[in-house]
């Protein structure tokens, strides 16, 4: 078992802010999206100090660019370091990803080559990231759409790679998975398995938009079945790991958000059960 099990929890976002604070919703902990409260003050920061007052928090972030060309952002990293004194999170994440080139911003999570290169010069970053945070960074896989011919590698070899090397930890995102299984033909079960369980800090659990010959990781709908049976695989090789709903777009209410909570909740103890059987 994970010793910074948190329990289940929803990512908070901007449409349940005042649900969450006034009616203080049963869940065990809440993520939030670090750039949007990376200011000084204003209507986010003060429901942010509301429901930090209630819940543990964790702070995931979605344009560090760790794997980016460009030189670390400084001043991004100097007010996320401030955030992260400011509310003590219970870790601060972000992606294993590039977001932009030459101080253009992409909006998107890109995936890197996967070879010993990019290993050394993503460790070396993190290593600094690590410092200047004081604690350990946690990074989670994205989906990916391409591939590149200067891999000589599987993900799951450069993830545990890169996390032997940087001490950094994994927040393993079910959904990614299983998206980029899909778009790249190889077995979830297979990147899942190959995964070592020292690394893994926390589950994401979304869904995504089917089309056919591809798949969009949009989280913008519930959980689908195959993400929920990839999940349960999951809680039987790693045990007891915080796990989150995470959802972006097409947002419910929070209820539905809260239901599919407790239905992985659910699912991680059955599976333990049937375990222990």
């Amino acid at each position: 078992m994970n010793n910074n099990f948190l329990g289940f929890g929803v990512g908070l976002r901007t449409d349940h802010y005042q649900h969450v604070v006034d009616n203080r919703p049963d869940v065990d902990w809440l993520e939030v999206i670090s750039e949007n409260f990376m200011v000084a003050g204003g209507k986010p920061k003060y429901f942010l100090h509301a429901v930090r007052e209630n819940y543990p928090i964790v702070m995931h972030g979605v344009s560090m660019s760790i794997a980016g060309t460009d030189p670390l952002n400084m001043d991004y990293l100097k007010k996320l370091k401030m955030l992260s004194s400011e509310i003590q999170p219970e870790w601060v994440s972000d992606h294993l990803c590039w977001t932009g080139a030459e101080g253009l911003n992409s909006h998107d999570l890109l995936p890197v080559p996967y070879n010993n290169e990019v290993i050394t010069h993503i460790v070396d970053r993190i290593q600094q990231v690590q410092e200047i945070l004081g604690r350990a960074l946690v990074l989670e896989n994205v989906s990916s759409y391409l591939t590149y011919n200067q891999s000589d590698m599987e993900e799951w070899d450069f993830i545990n790679t890169i996390a032997e090397h940087s001490g950094c930890k994994i927040l393993l995102d079910i959904n990614n998975i299983y998206v980029s299984s899909r778009n790249h033909g190889f077995s979830a079960q297979t990147f899942l398995h190959a995964i070592k369980p020292e690394h893994i800090q926390q589950f994401h659990l979304a869904g995504h938009s089917d089309y056919g010959d591809y798949m969009i990781d949009t989280h913008d709908h519930d959980v689908p079945p195959a993400v929920w049976d990839l999940y349960a695989d999951a809680v039987k090789k790693f045990g007891l790991i915080s796990t989150l709903i995470e959802r972006d777009d097409n947002i419910p209410p929070f209820e539905d958000l809260h239901a599919e909570m407790k239905h992985a909740r659910d699912i991680a103890q059955r599976t333990l059960d049937l375990n222990s059987a």
